[in-house]
């Protein structure tokens, strides 16, 4: 860590908000004028609307995360979380990932933790769910439904085979619709390869509390996506929601009742909850309560952005919205991140702060290879695309979205190769236990049990 006098700039989180406000303040700050410290449990930042097509094997896994130090080369990137805030003091309670914790005082304060995924205290969701938030989970999931296959293919045991070929998603937003798009895509390409694997045999299950999917692209095209995903055999029930999972043991409040292998969570997202420990306003659902122009309510040196702020959306509010918010996507993450890096520098050279303002330009989404529905905004004009042109405008967008140079050309790499050579379909579940093997050769042997010799037998008695 610095040991320097300068002031210090400390960002808590290195998602998208983190990466892009830390690049625009170390751009925009004259040299030596402060130091930026970036905090964040993991060395990377995970761009998350790829997450599906990284599950799919779309993607390599790699490539949809940016490492931070290198992008970041003059700031210091810490490896732990931000425990405590002291707001008093201006210091923060570091936990790196070894040692002991350490308190690291500064001088401006940016919170970007993003948020977690919304969960309720369902029986058996902790130890069955698979969420959706990072890379891991979703090499995790992309592994476990091939593993699943394998496992169909080789039984013999028409209730284990059952189980292991029925897939529940929870969840009809973004990341619910086009995960359960994207592993029926890659799971009907790979039961090509399996003698007793059929797509048929299998079971697709989207539920969702609300009346409707894709509530981000309008009603019209959420329709759309409903029906064509039920076109491609999978369930959708809407108005529903999970009671239990325990075991795999599925049961919806419906009535309906199903065991699966596989149960993947994606209903949502909250703020991370370590914020009600930083001694900020927050708003009523647990969000950081920011202003128009980022700055944290009631304060001069914290500025907070993304999904774990309340900011208001000036462009609604003008239109008569009193109550309009800005929503947590990706797009306005990487604006109000410009926003916020601008703001701190004025902040520390006393210049008065922008607001951020910025109209909704649609969204886009994506159901698998060549599948897609898209939403663009021009103005007052509102273009609806479903299906091929939707895909590419999905992939065109995000492509130019992919922080970096180098990881913008490593993604189109892999979706160029991908259209000519065929998807792997291989599981490398064994790498969640990469020692395991290597622990049953090397552990020590057992010592055989020993043998109790033989009782010789009592001499008879002289009579």
């Amino acid at each position: 860590m610095s040991t320097t006098e300068r002031p210090r700039i400390l960002v808590v989180g290195g998602g998208y908000v983190g990466l892009y406000a830390a690049r625009r303040i170390l751009k925009k700050m004259r040299y030596g004028e402060a130091t930026v410290t970036v905090v964040d449990p993991r060395s990377y930042m995970t761009y998350q609307p790829f997450l599906p097509e990284a599950a799919a094997g779309n993607i390599s896994p790699r490539h949809v995360v940016v490492p931070l130090r290198r992008v970041l080369p003059k700031a210091e990137v810490l490896t732990g979380r931000v425990t405590t805030i002291d707001q008093d003091r201006k210091v923060a309670t570091v936990a790196p990932l070894v040692g002991e914790a350490y308190e690291l005082p500064f001088d401006y304060l940016v919170i970007a933790l993003g948020a977690v995924s919304r969960t309720f205290p369902i029986p058996g969701l902790a130890e069955q769910g698979i969420g959706m938030k990072g890379v891991e989970e979703a090499i995790g999931l992309r592994n476990h439904v091939l593993e699943q296959l394998d496992k169909a293919d080789s039984t013999t045991d028409e209730e284990i085979r059952r189980k292991a070929l029925t897939f529940v998603f929870v969840g009809g937003g973004f990341a619910g619709a086009e995960t359960v798009g994207e592993v029926e895509d890659m799971a009907r390409d790979a039961a090509k390869y399996y003698t007793n694997v059929k797509r048929e045999d299998m079971r697709f299950v989207l539920v969702d509390v609300a009346d409707k999917i894709l509530p981000e692209v309008g009603p019209k095209l959420g329709t759309w996506g409903k029906e064509h995903l039920e076109s491609r055999g999978v369930e959708v029930y809407l108005k529903t929601g999970m009671d239990s999972c325990v075991d795999g043991h599925v049961q919806l409040n419906n009535g309906l009742e199903v065991d699966a292998s596989t149960i993947v969570w994606t209903a949502g997202v909250k703020p991370n909850p370590v914020l009600a420990r930083y001694g900020l306003p927050l708003g009523p659902r647990g969000h950081v309560d920011s202003s128009a122009t980022l700055q944290v309510q009631g304060t001069d040196y914290v500025w907070a952005a993304g999904d774990n702020a309340q900011v208001p959306d000036m462009v609604g509010r003008r239109a008569g919205n009193e109550n309009a918010w800005c929503p947590p996507n990706a797009q306005h993450a990487l604006r109000q991140a410009k926003v916020l890096g601008d703001n701190v520098i004025s902040g520390m050279r006393g210049f008065p702060q922008k607001e951020y303002s910025h109209a909704n330009k649609g969204a886009v989404a994506g159901l698998g290879l060549h599948k897609g529905v898209a939403m663009i905004v021009f103005g007052k004009t509102k273009i609806k695309l479903r299906g091929r042109l939707a895909w590419y405008m999905h992939r065109g967008y995000h492509g130019m979205a992919m922080p970096t140079f180098n990881r913008k050309i490593r993604v189109i790499a892999d979706w160029t190769l991908g259209m000519f050579l065929k998807r792997e379909v291989v599981s490398l579940g064994a790498m969640e236990t990469p020692r395991e093997e290597f622990y049953e050769a090397a552990k020590p042997a057992p010592k055989p049990a020993a043998v109790a010799a033989p009782a010789e037998p009592e001499k008879a008695k002289a009579s």
